[in-house]
């Protein structure tokens, strides 16, 4: 008896598991491709490329051809308008936070914490890497808290401790790994299967503003070669994500601009230095000055002022270039900023370019109503409207489309403005 029970269990357990076998061979390859795509197709899916240093008039001027048709066939501006100061980290964060520097904290790359008595330096990996100096809430972290994978293959910020979180997937900054490998992890991390796949990816490349700095913005060759570099790869970027197929929008930026500076009108930062009274932070558009005492302020600001040569001392709640008037602490109590055509540097580096005989260069910095600050904002994708121009607006706002284009709220706090960009998405989004 027990027997005969045994070898009907046995029927049932054999009879049930080639049912499953059944049910699986009828669900073909073909099927299950299509049914995955329609799950992915749901999902919005955005990269931010920077291409640093990129002005806002080099795409007429050296016409890359797959940039070109990339910004002709979708979204471009007249220009993307940075805050000041117009350096990379302040401003790349400005990008991805929609906040001013007074407010996200990253106030220039260099400067003095008195919360944590230290200077933080964007070289400074110590520095770079804690995510105490970087205020607001950045788009990956907006992401991550919407159950959003994210994935960085370097961004200002992405490689920090950002209230205690990072993009899912993230590189820590080295400017020695190539553009290519870059291209193509993006590419591999949009190959992923669905659950694991990123819905926003950020990338980074110092190509434009490498060359800029070495050999200013007049030397054709040079400038040329660099950009023409970078636009391969970008072709070769999004040939990719075409070929994946999946509804990816893309937005190309640059954190700002650049102007020539000739070398012979740099100021010695070392001039105006005496650390009895005070700290001096030197940003080469503007040096930060912290008085060493509270009752030395009066004094300091006599001291600077009987000095002013190529430069002019002002109040840091009066210092031109600024959209708001200026209340973080980290600024100190007093901004020096050299002279039209003037520029600060050390001492060193003064006697490096004149010991090469370099007579001039490209440096950045300086107040954004100075048209050769701007940068560039190109967009493309399911979202954008096609072959549509747009007038010259500030970084600030492209933090909320972000969230607009990848279905998560806005953020209160932020100064950043959806209806100041919203008129180049189409209608429906």
């Amino acid at each position: 008896m027990i027997k005969q029970k045994f070898v009907a269990l046995l029927i049932i357990i054999i009879s049930i598991v080639a049912l499953k076998s059944c049910s699986k061979k009828t669900l073909s390859v073909a099927s299950v491709t299509k049914s995955t795509a329609k799950i992915a197709n749901t999902q919005p899916y955005l990269i931010l490329i920077s291409l640093d240093g990129f002005r806002w008039d080099y795409l007429e001027r050296f016409k890359p051809p797959n940039l070109s048709s990339f910004a002709n066939n979708g979204v471009k501006s007249a220009g993307l308008v940075p805050v000041f100061p117009t350096k990379t980290f302040p401003n790349h964060y400005t990008i991805v936070t929609g906040m001013y520097p007074d407010n996200h904290g990253l106030i220039n790359n260099v400067f003095y914490d008195y919360q944590q008595d230290k200077i933080f330096s964007s070289r400074n990996r110590e520095t770079s890497l804690d995510g105490r100096f970087y205020g607001g809430s950045p788009i990956w972290i907006e992401a991550n808290k919407a159950d959003l994978k994210t994935a960085s293959f370097f961004f200002v910020g992405s490689d920090a401790d950002i209230q205690g979180m990072h993009p899912t997937y993230y590189y820590k900054f080295d400017n020695s790994i190539k553009n290519e490998v870059r291209i193509a992890q993006a590419l591999n991390w949009l190959r992923l299967d669905e659950k694991d796949r990123p819905q926003l990816i950020t990338l980074y490349f110092g190509d434009a503003d490498s060359a800029g700095h070495r050999f200013g913005t007049d030397n054709e060759e040079e400038l040329n070669k660099a950009i023409l570099e970078i636009d391969t790869n970008l072709g070769n970027l999004f040939e990719g994500v075409a070929a994946i197929g999946l509804p990816v929008n893309i937005i190309i930026v640059s954190d700002h601009g650049m102007i020539n500076q000739s070398t012979d009108k740099l100021i010695p930062v070392e001039s105006i230095q005496n650390d009895d009274l005070f700290l001096a932070i030197d940003n080469g558009s503007m040096v930060n000055i912290h008085p060493k005492k509270e009752e030395s302020v009066d004094s300091v600001f006599q001291y600077l002022k009987q000095r002013e040569t190529n430069f002019k001392v002002y109040k840091t709640a009066e210092t031109p270039g600024f959209e708001y008037t200026p209340t973080h602490k980290n600024w100190g109590a007093f901004q020096l900023i050299p002279d039209e055509g003037f520029y600060f540097a050390n001492q060193p580096r003064i006697e490096t370019l004149i010991k090469n005989n370099v007579t001039t260069t490209g440096v950045h910095g300086l107040d954004s109503k100075h048209r050769e600050m701007h940068g560039i904002f190109y967009a493309k994708g399911p979202a954008f409207k096609k072959d549509y121009e747009i007038a010259a607006f500030k970084s600030i706002h492209v933090f909320p489309l972000m969230c607009k284009l990848l279905g998560l709220e806005i953020p209160e706090f932020i100064v950043g403005d959806i209806n100041q960009i919203k008129e180049v998405l189409k209608d429906g989004y």
